[in-house]
């Protein structure tokens, strides 16, 4: 499997965003508990905030406070997939 980025991304409601990935596939992750988990999150609790995010470079999902979430993360949360190259490190 290639890398994976995100292609895509459109806020939806609560701590939800719809993800469109460089191999095609769409899903929707909750980030809701990784909101509650980080510090550097902890302004994203308002979700005003929350939809304020971006695609940096690599592309991922960027939030102005700091907090970042890994594409592969992104990806496996949204398809429920593993990514082989993960498993090995």
């Amino acid at each position: 499997m290639k890398m994976i980025h995100v292609r895509s991304a459109q806020y939806l409601d609560g701590y939800r965003i719809a993800l469109e990935f460089n191999n095609d596939e769409r899903g929707i992750v909750d980030l809701s508990d990784l909101i509650q988990r980080y510090p550097i999150a902890w302004p994203l609790r308002d979700q005003t905030l929350f939809a304020q995010f971006y695609l940096d470079e690599w592309p991922t999902l960027v939030w102005h406070c700091g907090f970042d979430v890994s594409p592969e993360t992104l990806y496996e949360r949204a398809s429920g997939k593993t990514i082989a190259w993960l498993k090995q490190a």
